[in-house]
């Protein structure tokens, strides 16, 4: 059975979609873009912003499943750039410790809002 997560410390869904969804262990997290959960606006500045702002609201969907970035087992990093990728991955690495989830990085021409940068990932819940 599934289970719908959602947190006010994260952006509202702009779509008919949950921010993230429970099945049995796994979980499920919808893409994640730089909106401040407190004004639904994208964040201003460059991409180190809005990589701060996506992790930060991934970070409050986990918790609102009662998980961590140490609970991540695959990401999806999409970019609107990939000469993003560098400050990106630096901003990401310092979530992860010693055995960082499987990842894959793509480049797309537009992501919503006109955002730089989503991230989606999926976690592995302990009883």
């Amino acid at each position: 059975m599934k289970h719908v997560i959602s947190t006010p410390d994260a952006p509202a869904a702009i779509g008919p979609y949950s921010q993230a969804i429970a099945i049995g262990s796994l979980l499920f997290t919808s893409g994640q873009i730089p909106i401040d959960p407190k004004t639904q606006a994208l964040v201003e500045g460059g991409i180190r912003e809005q990589a701060e702002r996506v992790m930060l609201n991934l970070e409050a969907v986990l918790k609102a499943a009662g998980c961590t970035f140490a609970d991540v087992i695959k990401t999806n990093v999409f970019l609107i750039d990939l000469g993003d990728f560098a400050v990106m991955n630096e901003i990401y690495g310092k979530r992860f410790g010693e055995a960082p989830p499987a990842r894959s990085t793509i480049q797309v021409a537009a992501l919503p809002k006109g955002s730089r940068v989503e991230i989606e990932m999926i976690a592995l819940k302990h009883a």
